[in-house]
């Protein structure tokens, strides 16, 4: 039972690092290089759509590692063991973290982001998406720690 819940942990938190890095390195980049401003509803509609779904992957991914964490604890007699115990707790720390950040600083702009259209942008929206975008990085470097972390206590 505990190794099926590493596994399904490591999928899981993978799935979500490769979205979150491919929104990063990949996506904002493109809506933003969009002619005459473009990018802005996607962006908003991005907004919307990954708003109603990343808050449920988060904390289902903070549950798992949570979880992972007490199971594996309990079994820290060995000191590999314990070693991979600790390795799974620092992970579900980190995405606790990264839970903490999304709520007090991307959140509040990414409120703002899904109510924006073509016609009704305020006038600092790319410094606002820019600093989405500067948070963001910092979380997704949080979370692939965190998915290392899980990664290399499985194994």
């Amino acid at each position: 039972m505990q190794d099926v819940l590493a596994v399904v942990t490591v999928v899981v938190v993978g799935l979500m690092v490769g979205v979150e890095f491919a929104v990063a390195v990949f996506v904002n980049p493109i809506l933003d290089r969009l002619p005459n401003d473009g990018g802005v509803e996607a962006r908003s509609d991005g907004a919307r759509v990954l708003g109603r779904v990343m808050p449920f992957w988060y904390i289902g991914s903070v549950v798992l590692g949570a979880v992972w964490s007490t199971l594996t604890w309990g079994d820290a007699g060995a000191s590999l063991v314990a070693a991979g115990a600790s390795l799974v707790a620092a992970g579900a720390a980190l995405l606790v973290v990264s839970v903490v950040m999304s709520i007090l600083l991307l959140v509040p702009i990414n409120s703002r982001v899904a109510t924006w259209s073509q016609e009704g942008v305020p006038a600092d929206w790319k410094q606002q998406v820019g600093r989405w975008d500067r948070f963001h990085y910092v979380r997704v470097g949080v979370i692939v720690l965190a998915f290392t972390l899980f990664a290399v206590a499985l194994v």
